[in-house]
């Protein structure tokens, strides 16, 4: 479990970037269409994106399952996050939303409302067996939840924990897919219908990825101290030159996971 100091230098960390989130992460269209393959033409959709942050997905459900059709609930423990997101929206001419801080395990809505529930890149800061036994609380019969994230091997995969040092060893709150599939099987109400790996290629310079660690853009690297992260850094250098032969086009790939889990 992350302690209270470092979630609280999160939270700080956040309202710090929340303005330029959305450019320090990734944000893919992938799991947004597989989504929508799943849910398929259901017309009007009431949904909740939980740990919604400063929108970057609440943009994309809209695009792909209707401005007009789709209405979104958005819950974050990070006011500064809302309100990017809220001005993210509004500029995108989204209007079918409302945003509330609210804790993943007690969402402020009635029993049966939804009819999904999405959580991108958020289940490692919950407590996920009273989040997935909440989401069943919330989700109408037939409906569905899906959980986006990356897994401890996955998170080894990549360009971070292969080059970065200590990044594994850090990671100690990301599930493995065995852990998170008991728990969902084991939450009353829910039942796990595909777990689907997401390949995504990508292309960064090294000079981009070194900001983006430097920015904290994956909250881990608030675990280094200062001292450390400097030494890590310079190590992550070394290592990128060795392995790739141009630093200013570095093409590697980044794993995630859906669950797709079925209200009964």
């Amino acid at each position: 479990m992350k302690s209270q100091q470092f979630i609280k230098k999160t939270q700080n960390h956040y309202a710090r970037v929340a303005a330029i989130y959305r450019s320090l992460r990734v944000t893919d269209s992938e799991p947004v269409l597989y989504i929508k393959g799943i849910i398929g033409d259901k017309g009007k959709i009431k949904a909740a994106d939980v740990g919604a942050g400063a929108g970057r997905y609440a943009r994309l459900f809209f695009e792909h399952l209707g401005k007009e059709d789709l209405f979104l609930y958005c819950y974050d423990t990070n006011e500064f996050m809302l309100e990017s997101l809220e001005q993210y929206l509004e500029d995108h001419d989204i209007r079918n939303y409302v945003t509330k801080i609210a804790m993943a395990q007690e969402l402020p809505i009635g029993d049966s409302a939804l009819d999904a529930v999405f959580c991108f890149n958020a289940i490692h800061f919950f407590n996920a067996p009273k989040f997935l036994r909440e989401s069943a609380r919330v989700l109408k019969e037939g409906s569905f939840l899906f959980i986006y994230t990356r897994t401890k091997t996955q998170s080894m995969k990549s360009i971070w924990g292969k080059h970065f040092p200590s990044f594994n060893q850090k990671e100690s709150d990301f599930y493995n897919t065995e852990k998170l599939e008991a728990e969902i099987k084991s939450t009353e109400g829910l039942e796990l219908i595909e777990t689907k790996t997401f390949i995504l290629a990508r292309e960064n310079s090294l000079q981009e990825l070194v900001e983006r660690a430097q920015s904290k853009h994956y909250s881990t690297f608030y675990l280094y101290e200062s001292q450390k992260f400097e030494r890590s850094l310079a190590e992550f250098r070394k290592n990128i030159r060795e392995s790739y032969e141009d630093p200013d086009k570095i093409n590697w790939s980044d794993e995630k996971t859906m669950y797709t889990v079925l209200r009964k």
